[in-house]
């Protein structure tokens, strides 16, 4: 049996309705994309691109990007999207780790990448430009489509995505070809998605939410989207009646509630709003809701495991959980320390089992083998907690763990508490070091517009509610926190911004 998730595809690749469109007018049907795909698997194949290569992408966003997809998927090639913001040292790194055989950039950047790639033993380089430009689409017009599918068992890679390497060099997590095609029929059917659904596809495509959720859950029923090169948030108010669905991050939201023209007359063709790659906070979900009668679905992915968990389509969709564990995917909380199982209530560690997850780090043997239970339960380094309905909520990342005076300290719980005060955008709670406790516990705080929050009021507000020892020793306000390109807070960069807080207090007394 053909295991190939292009053949999860491939019945609506027949249609003459449209697959993609843009804003500026242009328009993809599905037929249309079949044939550059094949011709991009064509183009693959003269280059000498077969079953189990690595093809590494740095593109801007595009249509052809994801026709470049199909192509690698036909061919039974590994996809390696790559950020685009990554430096040339962060992809020589990626470049001499993955091995690929084909490297794909920006035009405008190829001589930079050519010099790279050769020095890190690419063999090839081609480029690909948002204008269905570049050296890859001259190629494409000199070959023959390819029309043979790819013969790939369900355990082939079909992906390769790089984490973000917080802690530590960057992971290559090798995704396959069931791990992708299971998760997304899992999500069709949890979030109701069908033929007649329209996207509004404002995410990069480099990443799990913006590829494999996106474009994978659109492509397997025959739906429909618009691709936005980035974030604008009167563009998408612009297309929303004429869309069903938005899929994007909390920053999303956040920008739409800015504008005065998100009312329910707006968004009266929409039937679901997604979020999640960052924490949505309880009071945008709130705020959203009272202004559009939508609740924002939250759920809960990872780089290694796709989509786990999901707030329900039809049901309570409490705001601060990610929801329950999607069809086929098992979810439970254990003590960090030793593996137990924990009870619902209780917060430890949040591991996982099912055709979703990875089949393991990229020629990280060893690395693999400790994030895996003998039972085949992945430990995800996430932190959380099961309510008595058993949905999911996160309360942080095991690295994120405080340890004060030899005491557990979560940082969600405190910001959750500040972040509920008026004159408060957002915080983040870190651990730096501290002479007497280890870790000195630290908010860093961002006020609203024009408000100066009162740190006494602050104080006196947590005090109330929280042991003395969960209480931050030093709040910062800053205009800003450091987010990657899905939302996500980075914390490692707080903690080495304000690493020598403490120490230079013990100094100074």
């Amino acid at each position: 049996m053909n295991n190939n998730l292009y053949l999860q595809f491939q019945p609506h690749l027949q249609q003459q309705k449209t697959f993609i469109d843009t804003p500026e007018g242009k328009v993809y049907r599905y037929c249309d994309s079949m044939v550059l795909a094949q011709r991009l698997a064509g183009a693959l194949s003269a280059a000498g691109i077969k079953k189990g290569d690595r093809v590494a992408v740095q593109t801007d966003k595009s249509p052809e990007a994801i026709m470049l997809y199909l192509a690698c998927l036909q061919l039974g090639a590994v996809y390696l999207p790559l950020n685009t913001a990554y430096t040339d040292a962060e992809i020589s790194y990626f470049l001499q780790d993955s091995e690929p055989t084909l490297y794909i950039c920006r035009p405008e950047v190829f001589d930079e990448a050519l010099a790279i790639a050769r020095q890190c033993g690419v063999p090839q380089v081609e480029s690909l430009g948002t204008d269905a430009d570049g050296s890859l689409m001259q190629l494409v017009n000199r070959t023959e489509p390819m029309q043979e599918i790819a013969d790939v068992d369900a355990d082939d890679l079909a992906a390769i995505l790089y984490t973000s390497g917080t802690t530590g060099r960057s992971k290559g997590a090798m995704l396959t070809h069931s791990n992708l095609g299971s998760n997304c029929r899992a999500l069709a059917e949890c979030w109701h998605y069908s033929a007649e659904d329209h996207l509004l596809h404002a995410l990069p495509i480099f990443h799990t939410h913006g590829l494999f959720v996106a474009c994978n859950i659109t492509l397997t029923v025959g739906a429909s989207m618009t691709f936005l090169a980035k974030l604008d948030p009167e563009q998408l108010l612009d297309l929303m009646p004429r869309a069903t669905v938005l899929m994007g991050v909390p920053t999303f939201y956040t920008r739409l509630l800015q504008s005065p023209r998100l009312n329910q007359t707006t968004v009266a063709n929409m039937r679901l709003f997604v979020s999640g790659s960052a924490p949505l906070l309880a009071e945008t979900h709130d705020e959203f809701r009272a202004r559009t009668g939508h609740a924002i679905l939250e759920r809960y992915g990872m780089t290694e495991t796709n989509m786990n968990t999901s707030n329900p389509y039809q049901g309570d969709r409490k705001a601060g959980t990610v929801g329950l564990p999607l069809p086929g995917t098992e979810l439970r909380i254990t003590n960090r320390e030793n593996g137990a199982i924990l009870p619902h209530g209780e917060t430890g560690m949040v591991e996982l089992r099912g055709p979703n997850i990875f089949k393991g780090y990229w020629r990280m043997p060893e690395k693999t083998k400790e994030e895996f239970r003998t039972d085949g339960f992945f430990i995800t380094g996430d932190l959380g907690k099961l309510d008595e309905h058993g949905y999911l909520q996160i309360v942080g990342r095991d690295k994120d763990l405080v340890i004060s005076g030899g005491y557990n300290v979560y940082p969600k719980e405190i910001e959750q508490l500040i972040d509920e005060l008026p004159d408060i955008c957002e915080s983040a709670v870190i651990g730096v070091p501290h002479p007497d406790l280890g870790e000195g516990v630290t908010a860093v705080v961002v006020p609203k517009p024009g408000a100066t929050p009162d740190e006494t009021e602050i104080r006196r507000h947590l005090n109330e509610q929280l042991a003395r020892y969960k209480q931050p020793k030093c709040i910062l306000l800053v205009e800003s926190l450091p987010r990657n390109v899905m939302g996500k807070v980075q914390k490692n960069q707080l903690r080495a911004q304000y690493k020598d807080l403490y120490l230079a207090e013990a100094t100074t007394a």
